[in-house]
C-alpha cells in the first residue's frame, strides 16, 4: 500500500512547483515509508510514496512507460490480485513488462484498454493516470471502496491525494467547513456520507467511480455497482461456491515480498481466514503468525452483553492452537489508549471512532513490528448479514440507518442555535432518502426480503465504508497493510443475490457462511455469536476521558466549546444521558466513547485550525 497525491493546473508552469508536491507528498510519509518520488511536467505534477511489498526493484513510483507516441504516469495505492492473468494477456499482445509489479500490470492495463481495464481488475486500488499525450487525467477507485482517494478543484488547479491532509498541504486550500461539514460531525459521523470529505471545497472519489480531467473540465461516472438478480443456484452449490470463491481469494491476498500475518480474534470471519492462510503457510512449509488486541483490566471488567456476547481472548487461543498458528496478544493500556486519541484524529484527518480507532491505531503499530501485510475479516458481516439490524424487526423497519441512533440526545449536546441550524433530524433523514433510492431492488420479491435487501445495501456502501476507513487510515498510519478478503467483488457480488432463507439457514445471522466452513473450523468456532472488534471495558478508561472532557469545558480557548451547551456536555459527562450501556453508533459507541469523540472533535478543530464559514 501506498500513498498517491498529484496536482494538474492548466496556467501554472508546474515544473517550478516541486516545493509544493513534495510537501503534499511528505504528509503521506506514513502511508510509503519506504520510498518517496515525483514526476512533474508544465501541466502536471504526480508524486507517490511507497509501501514496498510487491517487486522491491522493479515496482518504484511514479510510474512512466511510453506507447505510440504517448507518455503515461501512473501513481497507484492498492494490490491487484489478479496480476498473472493481467501479465499473461498483455504479454500475448505485444506488452514488455520490465519487473514483476501489480503496478506495471494496472499501467500497461490502462495503456490498451483505457477506462475500461476496470472491469478487468481484481483488486483493492485507488490510481490516478496521467496522459501527456493528450493532457488529461484519469482516477479510480475500487469497487467496494477499501483504498481512499480526495480531491479539490480550485480556479485552473485541479488536486489529489490519499488523503486529506494532502490536499490540505496546497496552498490553495483551505480548512474550512459549513453547515453540511459540522452536520456531517455532529450527526453522522463518525461515519461519513459517500462523495463528502467534510472539509468545504474538498471531495471523496466513492466507492466504484471513476473521473477524468481534461480542460473541459471533471467527469465523474460510475463504473460498478450491486446488481440485484434471481439467485439460480440450489443451497448446495452456493455452500461450495462461497468456498471456493473464499479459499481462492485468500490464496491470492497471500502474494508479498514481505513478511504477512492474520488478525484472529476467534470470531467466524477472522477465524476462517486465519484457517485458509495457515493451511497454505503449512503446505509451503511455514508457520503462520496471527495478532489479536485485548485491553488491561479486561480480565476483571469484561461484562457481556447483546452487542459483545463473549471476550475474545479464549477463542483467539482456541483457533491458533486448533490451526498451529504463532499466536500474539498485544494488550494495550488505559492510558495509551486515551493518549491515542489524538494521533488517531491525525490519522484520519477528522474526528472518528474514538478509542475504537486509537485502539486499531495501537494494535497495527505492534503488528508491523513483524509483519508488513496482514488478513482481515472486516466485512464479512456486512456482506452476510451479521449484525443485529438483520435480525430484529424492529432494527429492520427502522426508518432511518440503524447503527445511528440516540440522534435527538446527541443533537441536545448542541449549542440551541447550532441545532436550529443543522436540523439534525431533517439532514439525517434526507442522507437516508438518498441512499434508499439507490438500492437495486428485485422485482417480485416479498416485502421482508426487500427490506432486508435494502438494510444490506446501506450497510455495504455506508456502515462499511466507516469500518474500510478506519482500517484503512488506522493501519497504514504506521506502515501496515491489511488486506479484507471479503472484499473481494466476486464475493459480493455472488452473496449479494443469494436468498435471505439461504443466509440464515440453520437459524442464525451468516448461516451460509457457517455452512461453507464445515470442516474448516471446529464446530463451536462455527456456532459462536457475532461479537464485534471489542472494546476496553475498564472504568479507569471512563474516568480518564471524563476528566480530560471536563477539562476542555473549562478551557475558555477551547474551539468546541463555541459549538455545544456546555452545561447539557457537563450533564452528560456526569451520567445525565440515559442509558449510556446502549451505543450511539454501530455496535460499541456508548457513553465513555461519546465522549471521546467530543475531545476528538476538540483536538480535529484545534490542530487543523478549521474555520466554520
Amino acid at each position: 500500500m501506498c500513498g498517491v497525491a498529484g496536482w494538474i493546473d492548466w496556467r501554472e508552469d508546474l515544473t517550478g512547483q516541486r516545493d509544493i508536491i513534495e510537501a503534499m507528498n511528505r504528509t503521506l510519509a506514513c502511508r510509503g515509508p519506504d520510498a518517496a518520488g515525483t514526476w512533474l511536467s508544465p501541466r502536471a505534477a504526480v508524486a507517490h510514496r511507497r509501501l514496498i511489498v510487491v517487486d522491491p526493484e522493479g515496482g518504484g513510483q511514479p510510474m512512466v512507460r511510453s506507447r505510440a507516441g504517448k507518455t503515461y504516469v501512473i501513481t497507484y495505492n492498492g494490490e491487484l490480485y489478479n496480476t498473472p492473468e493481467l501479465r499473461q494477456e498483455l504479454s500475448a499482445r505485444g506488452y514488455v513488462f520490465q519487473g514483476y509489479s501489480d503496478t506495471e500490470a494496472l499501467l500497461l492495463a490502462f495503456m490498451e484498454w483505457g477506462p475500461e481495464c476496470l472491469g478487468r481488475l481484481n483488486g483493492i486500488f485507488a490510481f490516478a493516470v496521467w496522459n501527456d499525450g493528450d493532457q488529461s487525467l484519469f482516477a479510480a477507485r475500487d469497487r467496494l471502496g477499501v483504498k481512499p482517494f480526495f480531491y479539490a478543484e480550485r480556479g485552473s488547479a485541479f488536486i489529489f491525494g490519499s488523503e486529506i491532509k494532502a490536499i490540505l498541504a496546497h496552498p490553495l486550500v483551505n480548512p474550512q467547513i459549513d453547515a453540511e461539514g459540522l452536520a456531517e460531525v455532529f450527526i453522522m459521523g463518525p461515519a461519513r456520507t459517500p462523495g463528502h470529505a467534510v472539509f468545504k471545497n474538498i471531495k471523496e472519489l466513492k466507492q466504484g467511480h471513476c473521473l477524468r480531467h481534461s480542460r473541459a473540465g471533471t467527469e465523474v461516472r460510475r463504473y460498478w455497482t450491486l446488481e440485484s438478480r434471481l439467485h439460480e443456484d440450489g443451497f448446495q452449490t452456493t455452500v461450495e461456491t462461497l468456498r471456493r470463491l473464499l479459499e481462492d481469494t485468500i490464496e491470492r491476498q497471500l502474494v508479498a515480498d514481505v513478511p504477512v500475518c492474520a488478525l484472529l480474534s476467534g470470531g467466524l470471519d477472522s477465524s476462517a481466514v486465519t484457517a485458509v492462510a495457515a493451511r497454505i503457510f503449512k503446505e509451503r512449509g511455514k508457520t503462520l503468525r496471527t495478532y489479536s488486541v485485548g485491553y488491561a483490566g479486561d480480565e476483571v471488567h469484561f461484562k457481556a452483553n447483546e452487542f459483545e456476547p463473549a471476550a475474545d481472548a479464549p477463542w483467539a487461543r482456541k483457533v491458533s492452537g486448533h490451526l498451529g498458528t504463532q499466536h500474539h496478544v498485544v494488550s494495550i493500556s488505559t492510558d495509551e489508549l486515551a493518549r491515542s486519541l489524538v494521533p488517531a484524529v491525525r490519522a484520519r484527518d477528522l474526528p472518528g471512532m474514538a478509542d475504537v480507532d486509537s485502539s486499531l491505531y495501537l494494535f497495527s503499530a505492534e503488528i508491523k513490528k513483524k509483519d508488513t501485510v496482514g488478513l482481515s475479516g472486516e466485512a464479512a458481516d456486512e456482506i452476510f448479514g451479521g449484525y443485529p439490524w438483520f435480525r430484529f424487526k424492529e432494527e429492520v423497519y427502522a426508518n432511518t440507518f440503524p447503527w445511528t441512533r440516540m440522534v435527538d440526545k446527541r443533537a441536545g449536546l448542541l449549542k440551541p442555535e447550532l441545532k436550529a441550524y443543522l436540523r439534525p433530524e431533517r439532514y439525517l433523514a434526507g442522507r437516508y432518502e438518498e441512499a434508499l433510492a439507490e438500492v437495486p431492488d428485485l422485482p417480485g420479491e416479498d416485502s421482508y426480503a426487500a427490506r432486508l435487501r435494502r438494510i444490506s445495501y446501506l450497510s455495504i456502501t455506508r456502515f462499511m465504508q466507516a469500518l474500510l476507513d478506519r482500517k484503512d487510515r488506522m493501519t497504514m498510519a504506521v506502515g501496515l497493510e491489511v488486506r479484507v478478503p471479503y472484499c473481494d467483488h466476486r464475493i459480493v457480488e455472488y452473496a449479494w443475490n443469494i436468498p435471505w432463507e439461504m443466509k440464515f439457514c440453520d437459524g442464525t445471522e451468516k448461516g451460509i457462511l457457517r455452512r461453507a466452513l464445515r470442516g474448516v473450523l471446529p464446530e463451536d468456532v462455527l456456532r459462536r455469536r457475532k461479537s464485534p472488534y471489542p472494546k476496553t471495558h475498564n472504568p479507569a478508561y471512563t474516568a480518564k476521558v471524563r476528566s480530560w472532557l471536563l477539562a476542555i469545558l473549562g478551557d475558555p480557548d477551547s474551539p468546541l466549546r463555541q459549538l455545544v451547551d456546555v452545561d447539557a456536555v457537563r450533564s452528560f459527562a456526569d451520567g445525565d444521558f440515559g442509558d449510556t450501556s446502549r451505543p450511539w453508533f454501530g455496535q460499541l459507541m456508548t457513553g465513555p466513547q461519546l465522549m471521546a469523540y467530543l475531545i476528538q472533535v476538540d483536538t480535529w478543530l484545534r490542530e487543523y485550525r478549521v474555520n466554520i464559514c
